[in-house]
């Protein structure tokens, strides 16, 4: 008997031993909180306010290659800030800036540079029906570049997994990652008969590069998102592509019909999928809303809080250089934490409740009718009486009285 109590209590003692190391390693999940903000700054060199600013407000930076010095520095001032370089998949440039003579720029806006690419590996610039090199429609010196290709994949991914490893950043904001080259081009790829077998090569061959791209930058401990377009025309493109952690929507909360009808964002299984990665937590939703009106900001930030999760960031974009950091008064209003997952009613309407605030989105193309919570008033302190209707593709975000 002696021989069990001994035994019993050992056990007891290992159990008790292991549930204080449980405790001491358990980490909480992570929580849904109000979208984070981020700054897209990739139109100019940023000023020393810029970085002071972004430093303090920002989780999420990007910046273009030439911008090591302000990189560092903001990850001085915050050295949570996740800083991301901005890097073309889909082209290459021989602008003044890229090109320099007949040499290519230190630091590149794309993952390979022009004059090297013409000189050592001229296969690699996309071609139309008639054999000429495709220059982006919009974009002077931007030439489009065959990202089918298992040799060029292979070249950018190790050009740049080399530079991001060598100067610091955090990861790689890699742009477009597109769903059609009409956005740019009117013209067939070489060996295509239409528009639809040219666009279906590039996805296909955006598919193939992502994943080239990505276990590279992951397996260097970097973060690899692309600026994934137009993912409510294709099921599990977002989820795909945003697996090395994360993606950018640079159309969140786009209104169709010419600005007349609902929002984008909410269609095919687009938002589905946002709203699964942002629950799990494990990648970044960078979201941004053009916002040229008062109804644009409301329907973007509400739109965000709706997908919030501990890695979802929003910012308006006022204007289309993305030159000055920006901000709205709704990324003060302190919403708190998410206490329920975004909920849809029967006629479209969604909403969420937060600790300190509650949002409703209408992503239809008809007004909808809605009652708040009690208690809850506008960003500006007015109170909330009566039901709301809200307009088409609009939302509303609403906190608890300060005092």
């Amino acid at each position: 008997m002696a021989g069990a109590a001994t035994l019993a209590a050992l056990l007891s003692a290992q159990a008790c031993a292991f549930s204080s190391a449980a405790q001491d390693d358990y980490e909480p999940p992570p929580r849904a909180t109000a979208p984070c903000a981020w700054w897209y700054g990739i139109g100019d060199s940023p000023t020393a306010r810029d970085i002071r600013i972004a430093a303090s407000r920002y989780d999420v930076v990007v910046l273009n290659a030439m911008e090591t010095a302000a990189m560092r520095q903001l990850h001085q001032l915050n050295p949570k800030i996740k800083v991301l370089v901005y890097k073309d998949l889909s082209s290459t440039r021989n602008y003044p800036g890229a090109v320099n003579g007949n040499q290519d720029a230190p630091y590149l806006p794309s993952g390979l540079g022009y004059s090297t690419s013409q000189r050592e590996h001229p296969e690699w610039f996309a071609k139309d029906t008639l054999g000429r090199r495709i220059e982006w429609s919009g974009y002077p010196q931007h030439w489009q570049m065959t990202v089918w290709d298992k040799a060029y994949q292979q070249a950018w991914t190790k050009a740049v997994t080399a530079e991001v490893t060598r100067e610091g950043w955090d990861g790689v904001l890699a742009d477009n990652d597109f769903n059609s080259l009409s956005h740019y081009s009117t013209a067939l790829l070489a060996g295509t008969a239409d528009a639809k077998a040219t666009d279906r090569q590039l996805r296909d061959g955006l598919d193939d590069f992502l994943a080239v791209a990505g276990e590279a930058l992951t397996k260097a401990g970097k973060l690899f998102v692309p600026n994934v377009s137009e993912t409510h025309l294709t099921p599990g493109r977002w989820t795909a592509h945003s697996r090395f952690g994360g993606a950018m929507e640079e159309n969140f909360g786009f209104r169709d019909s010419g600005g007349a009808g609902g929002l984008l964002t909410f269609r095919g299984n687009e938002f589905n999928e946002l709203r699964a990665q942002a629950a799990l937590g494990e990648s970044m939703l960078l979201l941004v809303t053009r916002t040229k009106e008062p109804r644009e900001d409301r329907a973007g930030y509400a739109s965000a809080a709706l997908l919030a999760g501990p890695r979802t960031c929003w910012t308006p974009a006022t204007t289309n250089d993305y030159l000055n950091p920006e901000w709205s008064p709704l990324q003060a209003s302190a919403l708190g934490e998410a206490v329920e997952t975004a909920t849809r009613r029967s006629d479209g309407m969604w909403t969420r409740l937060f600790t300190n605030g509650w949002v409703a989105v209408n992503p239809t193309a008809g007004p909808l009718r809605i009652t708040a919570p009690e208690g809850l008033v506008t960003i500006e302190g007015k109170p909330v009486t009566a039901p709301l209707d809200l307009p088409a593709a609009d939302g509303v975000v609403l906190v608890k009285p300060r005092p």
